[in-house]
């Protein structure tokens, strides 16, 4: 096991512990990663590209299976526990067991045998700051139960079993990236995830002198949710009009600068926007990937306020306080680049900082955003990291 920092054996120690005391034997414990995307926002449901990384915040379980078909969970955040049967699988009133309960629901569906379970989880991501703490409990425990009934199932089939989980069990229409880099997730690594065809490449982020910081708005506007459903439709009305000249186009993945241009009458000054701000991140992404190769850390934050730019400008995805976290940094030494991270009208901006300027980038931000806001923004450090792993044996491991 790699060494280990003192927080993340407090989160293994504890829901260790805490297994330990409820059910009396030594359970696997299983580390399930959140998520940063370096760039690409909006681009996975136009058949694009995206950047993630799996970060050092994490999700730890606590796992051992059982001789018969019941299943205990314990949620350390939320101090409660929920059980089940493996028979008459149903929905829970309460809303955070639904993301396992639909992962055995989906594995079961696919035709895999095994028994109930005891499993206790908790850890650090922060939720609601867009990092996907979700996934991470999804394909967390697809992959511990993997693991504990030997079901040999491969990581493609995992990451889409816990997506389905979500989108029919939850009920959460999310695409496939949050799963995918917290199954695939490498160290020091990005991962350019073809959302067409689920190719995917590494990309070193190995810049030890850097530190990924977020900022957190602390706001959700209510535009989220309609205005998210509306970008959908608005992409897909204009991919019908571009085809109108150009038959070839079956998404905006296959759009290029030069169609868009020769479509901007049919697509109007709107739409136009829109599909500009989709073909141009994915040249941007493709751009940050030969600058990452290229060790350019100064290319890839300026392509990072490009980015934010064009979902501001273009897509017009941001908000208030997103843009203004975003000026607050530019131009500020020890600062790469910073840009909106997630669907927008809220959430986190993602900075590439230097270790040396943090408390000063961190200072600047916090006095100049109350002042504006009167409301502190949350801040996160982290690195990127492995993704979901095994971390301790459990010597009770039975097969299936």
């Amino acid at each position: 096991m790699k060494e280990l920092t003192i927080g993340i054996m407090n989160h293994i120690n504890a829901v260790e512990e805490k297994f330990k005391k409820l059910y009396q034997e030594q359970p696997l414990i299983v580390r399930s990663p959140g998520r940063i995307n370096l760039i690409g926002e909006h681009t996975d449901y136009n058949m694009g590209y995206v950047l993630p990384g799996a970060i050092d915040k994490a999700v730890y379980f606590a796992i051992a299976p059982r001789d018969d078909n019941f299943s205990q969970l314990y949620a350390m955040d939320m101090d409660e526990g929920y059980n089940f049967s493996l028979d008459g699988i149903q929905n829970s009133e309460k809303r955070w067991p639904n993301y396992l309960i639909g992962v055995v629901d989906q594995l079961k569906k696919a035709g895999y045998d095994f028994n109930g379970f005891n499993c206790v989880f908790g850890g650090d991501i922060p939720i609601g700051a867009g990092l996907s703490s979700s996934a991470a409990v999804e394909a967390g425990l697809a992959f511990a139960l993997n693991t504990i009934f030997d079901l040999e199932i491969d990581k493609l089939t995992l990451v889409a079993l816990a997506q389905k989980a979500e989108n029919e069990f939850v009920g959460v229409q999310c695409g496939i990236m949050d799963q995918f880099i917290n199954i695939f997730g490498a160290d020091k690594k990005v991962l350019r995830l073809d959302c067409r065809s689920l190719a995917f490449e590494y990309f070193p982020f190995q810049f030890h002198d850097i530190t990924i910081l977020l900022f957190n708005t602390n706001v959700s506007h209510t535009l989220a949710s309609s205005e998210y459903n509306k970008r959908r439709m608005e992409c897909n009305e204009g991919v019908k009009l571009i085809q109108r000249k150009f038959p070839q186009v079956q998404s905006l993945r296959d759009a290029t600068p030069e169609i868009l241009d020769a479509s901007a009458a049919a697509l109007g000054p709107i739409l136009f926007r829109r599909c500009k701000y989709v073909v141009e991140e994915n040249l941007r992404l493709l751009h940050v990937c030969d600058s990452l190769n290229a060790n350019n850390l100064t290319e890839v934050g300026q392509t990072m306020y490009r980015s934010h730019n064009g979902l501001s400008h273009d897509y017009e995805v941001s908000c208030a306080e997103l843009d203004y976290l975003v000026s607050l940094v530019k131009g500020v030494p020890g600062v790469y680049g910073a840009r909106m991270m997630g669907g927008g009208f809220g959430g986190c901006t993602i900075n590439l900082v230097a270790k040396n300027q943090i408390e000063e980038v961190k200072k600047l931000v916090g006095i100049q955003y109350r002042n504006k806001f009167n409301q502190d923004p949350d801040v996160y450090e982290m690195s990127l990291s492995e993704g979901t792993n095994v971390l301790t044996e459990n010597a009770n491991m039975r097969l299936s």
